[in-house]
């Protein structure tokens, strides 16, 4: 399915509303919907064929063995796959993905999850030292972030909850201003506005909980736009969000101005810490020039940060925050009348594993402030290598000016095909779009020594053979019809078909 730069660039024109109703009429005009379902039919089926080849092929079954497998042939199996899987992020070619890694930290991180195997924090009276560690996990980020977990003032306590991950928090904190809206009287539609560079959690909490998301164009530099944000707000606004930093390009929004704004406007603010929690108050500390984006801002009214990525716990766990206990109970769900008994929940799950809980809380404390301030200094420093690198390579720039989280893009040679080339060598980076780019997320994995002049070598290699022939396969061509196409009906299949690719047997 290749076209012509210009094809792709009147095309690119289209408003995505025509764009919609077009690829609609398409479809269903005689040869050209058979050719285009003919072609996402072969495309779906590469993409089955490269998941299949991925796949281990040992212990294999779609159905319940009729003979339990021996415990010790399965564990046996399960260790060759992770030897086999592991070489790659435990010698930093991971970005993001693996935040500490060191083999110390993960056995302890296993030893605390074995003994918590069987806890559940719905039972908080079979299990009262989980509920503890959960309390103690929110207040030690909550302080962190700039709040008072402590306050007497209900309307101005930092509290919170733990969350399943990133995503689910953002969902919790779009679901409290929801009901807060509606217990004050708001009705119909409710809307929030959010920087183009927000995460997709966004998007998918209004669509589950039917709350408009307007997303903003973002500056040259990455970050939101004020003008722009402030232009959007809408009478139906609950609130508005910044991230700190955003996940594409690693930049800090203007909290501050974005908060002062949604305060003017008596509306909610989330800041996005899921990647900055855990680093941007170590960062501040060791002298980085870092913005205020946390609950030292007045306008702030939620935050999310994830424990399980640079607070280095388990998979699995995050921390929602609000500002006053009111948000924090517009996120509960209870049920007082059921013949089962009375039912309240923190969030949307009912059972959760406490040994998530138990182990996230063993990570924050035998980390300790030191071990973050460590850590994060080790981040940076490694991070400033890899972005000199970047740099020093002609051909490329780094967009905006990123802390950690460095992002790449060039005007000179496909991107596309440099991530492929990088991919070739082992390198596991993100595409990113709008405008083409390429991300790598510092972590612990990559203060290894020798990983950061590593990367600097083969991302030099890969920029020049990106210089050469194009060649088949890879995600340059996946990417360049994502972000040409304003067709995006037939990219979002042709994810469905990933999808299916990797949940079929």
């Amino acid at each position: 399915m290749k076209l012509s730069q210009t094809a792709q660039d009147l095309l690119a024109r289209i408003p995505p509303g025509v764009a919609t109703r077009l690829e609609g009429v398409l479809e269903k005009v005689p040869g050209v919907g058979q050719k285009v379902r003919a072609e996402k039919k072969k495309i779906a089926l590469e993409l089955k064929h490269g998941v299949e080849k991925q796949r281990p092929k040992e212990l294999t079954m779609s159905a319940l063995p009729q003979k339990p497998v021996d415990g010790a042939t399965v564990l046996s199996t399960l260790k060759a796959l992770t030897e086999r899987e592991s070489p790659k992020w435990r010698e930093g070619k991971v970005s993001g993905g693996v935040y500490h890694g060191d083999p110390a930290h993960l056995r302890l991180l296993d030893e605390v999850y074995a003994l918590f195997s069987q806890t559940n924090p719905l039972h908080a009276d079979v299990w009262p030292s989980v509920a503890r560690f959960e309390s103690e996990i929110v207040a030690m980020t909550a302080q962190l972030l700039g709040g008072d977990p402590r306050s007497t003032d209900d309307a101005n306590v930092v509290c919170g909850t733990l969350s399943s991950g990133g995503t689910e928090s953002i969902m919790l904190a779009v679901k409290s201003y929801r009901e807060h809206a509606r217990s004050r009287g708001r009705r119909g539609r409710l809307s929030l506005v959010v920087p183009a560079s927000a995460h997709p959690a966004f998007d998918k909490a209004g669509h589950t909980l039917e709350v408009d998301v307007i997303r903003v164009p973002v500056g040259s530099d990455g970050r939101a736009n004020v003008k722009a944000m402030k232009a959007a707000l809408r009478r139906s606004t609950i609130a508005m969000v910044g991230s700190a930093p955003s996940f594409p390009h690693g930049v800090i929004d203007p909290i501050e101005e974005l908060s002062e704004l949604a305060r003017a406007r008596r509306i909610g603010f989330h800041t996005d810490a899921c990647l900055g929690g855990f680093v941007l108050p170590f960062a501040r500390e060791l002298g980085y020039p870092v913005p205020r984006f946390d609950f030292s801002l007045p306008g702030v009214t939620s935050m999310s940060a994830d424990t399980h990525k640079f607070g280095y716990a388990a998979k699995g766990s995050s921390v929602v925050l609000y500002r006053g206990r009111a948000l924090r109970r517009s996120q509960y769900f209870i049920t007082p009348d059921w013949s089962g008994g009375l039912y309240a929940t923190p969030g949307f799950a009912g059972s959760r594993p406490g040994a998530l809980v138990a182990s996230a809380w063993a990570a924050l404390v035998t980390t300790g402030k030191k071990g973050y301030l460590d850590a994060t200094r080790a981040v940076l420093e490694t991070a400033a290598k890899v972005r000199d690198a970047i740099r020093a390579i002609p051909e490329l720039e780094v967009v905006g000016d990123p802390l950690w989280v460095i992002a790449f893009r060039s005007r000179k040679v496909d991107v596309y095909r440099v991530l492929d080339e990088m991919t070739a060598r082992g390198w596991s980076l993100n595409g990113l779009q709008k405008p083409a780019a390429v991300h790598l997320c510092v972590t612990l994995r990559h203060t290894q020594p020798g990983v950061a002049e590593r990367f600097a070598e083969d991302l030099r290699a890969s920029v020049e053979a990106a210089k050469g022939a194009p060649v088949e396969g890879g995600m340059a061509p996946v990417y360049g019809l994502a972000s040409s196409l304003p067709f995006k009906g037939l990219v979002g299949d042709l994810l469905a078909a990933y999808l299916d690719a990797l949940h079929d047997p």
